[in-house]
């Protein structure tokens, strides 16, 4: 969808204000749509004269005065027929801090399905009891949305996504009058449109005049959350499930058990062997099988791989319960590998070593990119040199906290990277150049760089994918490989293939396609091996919405 944007002004009786405020909104450089509604003639004449001075304005009328939300649908539904996708509302009585136009239009370009809104920041102009009388209103919103994710209902400082909100205003009929930024904010959230606030100052002019009535407006307000609530209840059901099945990055998730559950799975496993450990596995993933939201997600990965031709029946629960056992298991060959009681004879086979001795002989280390596919913590074994693996400890502080306990020693080759820059960049390069090997993950998203991924086809759906990994590449000017690391019957199979073995070059102007291009080469890969071992990819999460659900930090802006 291209970005096309325009503003949207809501004039009565503001002439002068107006006068004011035109030209600073023009040197925005946008089309400027300028709604009188219904002003007095020695208004509605300023107002003339500034679309006559300037083509970039145009003027829709009313003939009565409709309300603040009458002329803000009639300057919606307007930007919309001229072709424009969205539309940054603000007020003409000069409250609004137009230095924050960039910013709105910035966060409304990277977001474009989002109604970005004002959040206020008052200062000393603010008539007490309007300031006040907000908080009711916030909690009726809170209720009506169930949740806080709504600050402030009542900013008219706005960009509107047009597409949504035209269709919303040809189906619902608002409020016309004040009682309009609040239900038009809360209608939008109920059809899922993503709302995004930002803190802006506001301000109320000495010589402002307000359009605020007191008696009539609180009481079409107050008419309005009835309305609101009542459609709430009736949409109780829709509006539960969607904030349970919400997408969130996988970040957001959290980490679930505790640190003494996994000890005592460790300890039995230790005294007893895997026999006791498996029937201690059972109860132990039965209850994270009923109880949290793995087992969906883990049934919409197993069916994009029925669809894939890669399971020969539909999967069920029963399958999606082996896929949870199979990760139990999966933590326990992480725990072993850790201890080092794996035996490398035995129980690992290696597909590729011919490129690990070629690694070996160029004196140069590697990029080894892995995934969460079965364990990759085995890998470790791969060399006698040492390796350093990118992790991001603090996703997964529990058990981390276990592993070092077990094996402290080895916890040195970990490097926790939530927060990679220059500096992380300069050890690593020392460690590729000393011919050691650096691994990290290519299926997993930033936890703290929103947008850092690209799409790429993912069994039959495009899904988000890390940018990270290649551009490291890139950095650090070395060979790039793929590992996998899987369980079969009796043995451990690793697999070590060229990926890059030349390295990775990004060229300024196509930077771009060229991280598309590893993503869906790496995606490919991902997806044959998980075709090959179907219960051993481990992501509990909806992989191909992650990227679009809400990140921590999003809370905190």
């Amino acid at each position: 969808m291209s970005f096309k944007p325009c503003l949207v002004v809501p004039v009565y009786n503001h002439g002068p204000a107006a006068e004011r405020t035109v030209p600073a909104l023009l040197d925005s450089g946008l089309p400027l749509i300028l709604v009188d509604d219904g002003s007095a003639p020695d208004h509605a004449q300023i107002l003339d004269r500034l679309a006559a001075a300037n083509g970039a304005i145009t003027l829709v009328r009313h003939s009565q005065n409709q309300g603040k939300g009458g002329a803000v649908i009639s300057g919606l539904k307007a930007a919309k027929e001229a072709g424009f996708s969205h539309a940054l509302q603000v007020d003409a009585d000069g409250q609004h801090a137009l230095e924050d136009i960039p910013r709105f239009l910035a966060e409304a370009q990277a977001a474009p399905t989002s109604l970005i809104a004002g959040q206020p920041l008052y200062d000393g102009s603010v008539p007490k009891g309007r300031l006040y009388g907000r908080y009711l209103t916030h909690v009726w919103v809170w209720i009506e949305t169930l949740g806080f994710h709504i600050k402030d209902s009542m900013c008219g400082f706005r960009v509107y996504p047009l597409a949504a909100t035209v269709a919303l205003l040809d189906k619902v009929q608002l409020g016309r009058r004040m009682d309009f930024d609040i239900e038009v904010m809360v209608r939008l959230d109920w059809a899922g449109v993503p709302i995004k606030q930002l803190k802006t100052r506001v301000i109320y002019p000495e010589d402002g005049a307000s359009h605020f009535q007191a008696w009539r407006d609180n009481w079409l307000i107050s008419k309005m959350h009835t309305r609101l609530v009542l459609g709430m209840l009736w949409r109780l059901p829709k509006l539960l499930g969607r904030k349970w099945l919400k997408p969130k990055h996988w970040s957001a998730m959290g980490e679930r058990g505790s640190r003494l559950g996994m000890k005592t799975l460790w300890h039995a496993y230790r005294l007893f062997g895997r026999g006791l450990f498996r029937c201690l596995l059972w109860p132990v993933m039965a209850y994270f099988f009923l109880t949290g939201q793995s087992r969906r997600h883990s049934l919409a990965y197993l069916e994009r791989l029925y669809q894939s031709g890669a399971l020969a029946s539909k999967p069920g629960l029963g399958l999606s319960f082996r896929h949870h056992l199979a990760f139990g298991e999966s933590i326990l060959d992480k725990l072993a590998a850790w201890a080092g009681k794996v035996n490398k004879g035995a129980e690992l086979r290696f597909d590729g070593r011919e490129h690990l001795d070629a690694i070996a002989a160029s004196g140069q280390g590697a990029l080894l990119v892995g995934a969460h596919l079965g364990n990759l913590e085995l890998c470790r074994a791969l060399s006698d040199k040492p390796m350093t693996v990118l992790v991001l400890t603090e996703h997964a502080a529990k058990f981390n906290q276990l592993l070092a306990e077990i094996n402290p020693a080895a916890r040195m080759n970990m490097l926790e990277v939530s927060q990679m820059g220059p500096d992380t960049a300069m050890v690593l390069r020392q460690r590729i150049d000393a011919g050691e090997m650096v691994i990290m993950v290519g299926d997993r998203t930033s936890a703290s760089k929103a947008g850092h991924t690209v799409a790429a086809d993912f069994l039959g759906q495009p899904a988000p994918f890390p940018i990270g990994p290649w551009v490291l590449a890139h950095v650090l000017e070395c060979p790039v490989y793929l590992l996998f690391c899987t369980r079969q019957q009796d043995h451990y199979q690793v697999s070590l293939e060229p990926f890059a073995p030349e390295g990775i070059s990004l060229e300024r102007k196509t930077r771009s396609q060229a991280l598309a291009l590893w993503a869906a080469r790496y995606s490919q890969r991902l997806a044959e091996h998980c075709r090959r071992t179907p219960l051993q990819w481990f992501n509990f999460f909806d992989f191909w919405q992650a990227d679009k659900g809400r990140r921590q930090q999003d809370d905190k802006q």
